[in-house]
This record gives structure tokens, sequence and C-alpha cells, in this order.
């Protein structure tokens, strides 16, 4: 699968729900007719609808491309910025990752760019499962040990995500307040101001996934497979990414995993699991919308939050 296959285009302190007006309908027919148009020895592949998405849609183009369409609000410039540095980003990354191989530029027929990105084989983990925990953790640290390194000065930032957890109190308050259960309140709340009291990051802004969570990775033989939707990348905090150890990662798996990465000091690590808890609210509360029929809600995500949370209040590490 590709990056946007299961997006939900929300960011951590919007709440989920919003801006799900469609802005154009897509169709296969639109999506032939511009591939027609602009890269004709494309136009005779088999295309067919990839459920899910936000932001963007997707369409299968036969066994190893997609179409990737904005639809909504930032989508064109979050599209743009992936074009710009995945093919920056990918040739040093252990793990297959979407690439573009070709670009569309807005016309009469759809007034918006778009691209023609490479198909990640694998099943999204929000769908699956990782029965390989040990082989998951190094995988997982060895991706990131090769993304983490220090951004250019021109590498883009994120106006919500990449800072100090203390930043995001809002965001987390509205998603504790909505889903966390009475029992957990107070030990959800430790690890918040745990992460909130840490100390700032010291060093050069590294490169940072950014959305690391079930829906965003893809999973293959127990194990990790790919990773996918690059549209929040940034320089930033790796705090960011290394909340993955409790959110995608299965039970035990934290401590092999920061093992693994060996360059998370504590205050790293401390700030890390109050953003795995932040982003197993947002995961939990997705799934509530989901189980409502609200836009947007995403019902697989409710289980993998709390399964997320129980690992964060469980699994602890150093």
């Amino acid at each position: 699968m590709t990056e946007s296959e299961t997006e939900s285009g929300t960011e951590p302190g919007a709440e989920p729900g919003a801006e799900t007006e469609i802005e154009i309908e897509i169709t296969a027919d639109l999506v032939r007719d511009l591939l027609r148009e602009q890269h004709p020895d494309l136009a005779g592949r088999a295309v067919r609808e990839v459920a899910g998405g936000w932001g963007n849609q997707m369409w299968r183009l036969g066994d190893d491309l997609a179409m990737r369409m904005p639809r909504r609000g930032s989508a064109a410039s979050l599209l743009h910025k992936e074009c710009r540095w995945l093919p920056v980003l990918a040739p040093r990354l252990p793990l297959p990752v979407p690439e573009p191989v070709r670009t569309g530029e807005p016309s009469a027929r759809f007034p918006k760019p778009w691209a023609v990105m490479t198909w990640v084989p694998g099943e999204p983990l929000d769908r699956a499962s990782i029965s390989r925990g040990d082989h998951a953790a190094e995988t997982l640290a060895g991706f990131l040990t090769a993304l983490h390194v220090a951004a250019p000065e021109d590498a883009p930032a994120s106006e919500d995500r990449g800072g100090h957890p203390k930043n995001c109190t809002e965001g987390f308050d509205h998603f504790f307040h909505a889903v966390v259960p009475d029992g957990l309140a107070d030990d959800v709340r430790a690890v918040w101001d745990d992460a909130v009291a840490a100390p700032e990051r010291e060093g050069p802004p590294l490169w940072v996934h950014g959305d690391l969570h079930p829906a965003n990775v893809v999973v293959s033989d127990g194990t990790l497979a790919g990773v996918i939707d690059f549209d929040s990348v940034f320089a930033g905090d790796p705090a960011w990414d290394l909340a993955a150890a409790w959110v995608v990662l299965p039970d035990g798996a934290a401590a092999p995993f920061f093992d693994a990465y060996g360059q998370a000091d504590e205050g790293t690590i401390r700030r890390a699991r109050g953003l795995a808890a932040l982003k197993s609210l947002f995961l939990m509360l997705m799934g509530q919308n989901g189980d409502r029929g609200l836009p947007g809600g995403k019902p697989a995500w409710g289980p993998a939050g709390r399964a997320a949370l129980d690992r964060v209040l469980r699994d602890r590490v150093r």
C-alpha cells in the first residue's frame, strides 16, 4: 500500500472529524483522463480505488504504482513536500517507502497537482499484527537510526509537531477528557506530566517522520515491511518518532527497541513516552468517532489506540 490508504489527515492538536467536505469528486474516469493527458504511457494500467484517505484520494495503477490526488485543505502543499524530500530520504532508508515517479500539473479537469508514487506492499498494521516483536523492534530501530540525522537548513518545519510535549498540552487535554477511562486517568496524566517536565532536547533538528502509528506502517511475515505517509515529515525532535516503541510495536518490544536504537537519553525517552500517550488517545478518539459514524472516524483505530495506551502504562523503559 502507499502512504494515504488509511491516513486521517488530522493533526494532533485538531479535533478529529473536522474538515469533512470533499472539495472534488474523484472518479476512475477522471484518473484515466488525467493520465491520458499527461502520462499516456500509464493510461492503460488497471485503475482501482483505494479505500480510506483523508486529504488525498489514492488509486492503484496496476500492481506497483498508485496515484495520489489531493482533495481538500493543505493536501496539495503536503504532497509537494513529499515529492521534494522523499527522493532525498528514500535512498538511505532500510525499509521500502513510497517514492514519487511522476507528477501531474493542475489542469481544467483537476485544478490541483497530483503524483504517481510507488506502492509499498504489505498490510497496514491497523488491519494486521506483528508476531515477531524482537525482529520488528530491531527493524524499526534501524529505520529510525537511518532517518534521524541532522536535517538541512531548508528542511520543512511543523507548526504543531516536532517540539516539546509541553507545547501540545491543549491537544492532550482534549483527547484526555474525551476518551480516557476513569480508572486510568491518574496514571495517564502522570505519564504526560512527566513528559512535560522532561528537559528540552539539545542539538540540531533531525529528520522526523512525524506520524508513525498503526495505519502508517505495513507488515508482512509478522514484522515491519514498510513505512508510509510522509506528508508530515519535518525537522525536529526524534521523540515524536520514538513514541512508536509503544504505539507501533507489540508488548515487551519497547526496551529492545531502545537498546537497538541506542541514541535516546533519559529525557528523550520521557518525552517519547508522553507523546506515545498523546498518540494513543488520538487513535482512541478516531476509533470512537468511527464507531459513531462520524466523518473521518476510523473504527479499527480504537482498539489499536487502547492497546498502545496499555503498553505506555505497562512497558516502562529504564
